[in-house]
């Protein structure tokens, strides 16, 4: 019986959820073109996925790409929460707050706009200007 559990996400761009992760300081690894990683999971048992983010010793998270193109994260979350205290939501909430960041201040550099400004809120929005010259 498998304890792998898949979580959907609204993540298409696997190179800004590399700087998210990168920012939060979790180590990962990416499989070679057609090629797959293995994600550990409870007592030795594995799933293949495009990249495995190494939350523990024991249990990983695999990134997973659906037909659309949307990111699929697949663990034991159990394993998860119990080896590095953070839930399957916690999780998903962190990294996607990284990823929003970084997908923004991609899209800001490829429409040719200069960030003014940046400024964390008391509740941990980000105000961001940008400025453009015509």
């Amino acid at each position: 019986m498998s304890h792998f559990t898949t979580v959907e996400t609204k993540i298409k761009d696997l190179v800004a959820l590399k700087r998210a992760l990168k920012e939060l300081n979790i180590t990962f690894s990416e499989a070679e073109q057609g090629e797959q990683v293995f994600v550990k999971g409870y007592q030795g048992q594995t799933t293949e996925a495009v990249m495995s983010i190494h939350i523990s010793k024991s249990y990983d998270i695999g990134v997973k790409v659906d037909d659309k193109g949307n990111v699929q994260f697949v663990s034991d979350w159990w394993g998860v929460e119990t080896t590095r205290g953070w839930s399957e939501e916690e999780f998903v909430k962190k990294v996607t707050r990284k990823y929003s960041y970084h997908k923004v201040m991609q899209e800001i550099q490829d429409r040719g706009y200069t960030l003014d400004s940046e400024e964390v809120k008391d509740d941990q929005t980000v105000q961001i200007r940008v400025r453009t010259w015509s």
